[in-house]
Formats: structure tokens, sequence, C-alpha cells
């Protein structure tokens, strides 16, 4: 049986050569993308994500994404024409940030939400500066009565006798 559906494969082929269908084909004369590398299993998800000119961050787990988008936060509402704007946006990261840390799912990573008065306080400077402060900048002095803020690594146990 499977020698006969073989034959008749094999015949379909040698026709359709015969009549040409095989003649011109895209990337024809062409080497094989991927030829004398080193096999990577994860091929078709990169070839997928350049493809469709999709970032890489969409591999990310959640927690990891919600950070990048936390780090990415100035850049993103530096353009906004409003306050109302900068407040809905980060509202709804925030909402985004509060889902996830009611059904956490994948590694264990620190998320908090952003706190929205000190994103426009940080909108409001760089409008009235007139842009020149970058988000890479170190944010300005904390509005008098607030407590100091120590960064995130002191509080690691093996940092906590050096972050005085």
């Amino acid at each position: 049986m499977t020698e006969a559906w073989e034959a008749a494969v094999e015949g379909q082929i040698q026709g359709a050569v015969q009549r040409g269908e095989f003649d011109d084909l895209p990337g024809m004369g062409k080497p094989i993308p991927g030829r004398g590398m080193p096999y990577d299993e994860s091929w078709w998800i990169k070839s997928f994500l350049e493809r469709e000119a999709l970032p890489s961050d969409l591999l990310l787990p959640t927690p990891l994404q919600l950070r990048r988008r936390i780090e990415q936060v100035p850049a993103e509402v530096r353009d906004l024409p409003t306050e109302q704007s900068v407040r809905d946006f980060v509202g709804q990261l925030n909402a985004q940030i509060v889902a996830w840390l009611r059904n956490p799912e994948g590694p264990r990573v620190v998320v908090r939400p952003v706190n929205a008065d000190e994103v426009v306080r940080r909108w409001r400077a760089e409008r009235a500066s007139g842009g020149s402060r970058t988000s890479t900048d170190a944010p300005g002095p904390a509005p008098a009565g607030a407590p100091a803020r120590r960064s995130w690594w002191a509080w690691l146990p093996w940092r906590r006798h050096q972050a005085t």
C-alpha cells in the first residue's frame, strides 16, 4: 500500500516538474538561511518575532514585562498633553500591576504600583525645564516632609548594615 502511495506521489511530482510548476520559485538559487549554523531549538520563535517585527519583550514573564514598562514610564508620558492623560496612563499601568499582584504567575519579582503624583511631578518639571531632562537623570529632591527613599537593594539582608 505504501509503495503504491509513494509511486503516486512521485508521479505527481514528476508531472509538476515537466509542466514547469517548480520553475521560478521564490528563493531559488539562494542559500538556505541558517545552513552551517548550530541548531537552535527556538529558531522558529526568533524567526517569527523578526518576521512580524515584534519586540522580544513579549517573551518575558509578566512581572518582568511590568518592570520594563515601569522603567519606560518617563519616556512614555513625556509627550502626553495633559496632567490627566499622564494620570490615566499611570492608572492603567497600575491596574495591570494590581491584577498581577492579585494572581501572580511566573517568577517572584517585586513589582509595586507606580506613584502617579511622582510621575506627574517629574512630568511638570520636565515641561517647565523645556524637556532638557532625560529619563535617565536622577530624580529631584523629595518633597518637604516626605521620608527619605532608599534604593531597592538597600533592603537586601546582606546590605542592610551598609544602607544607612
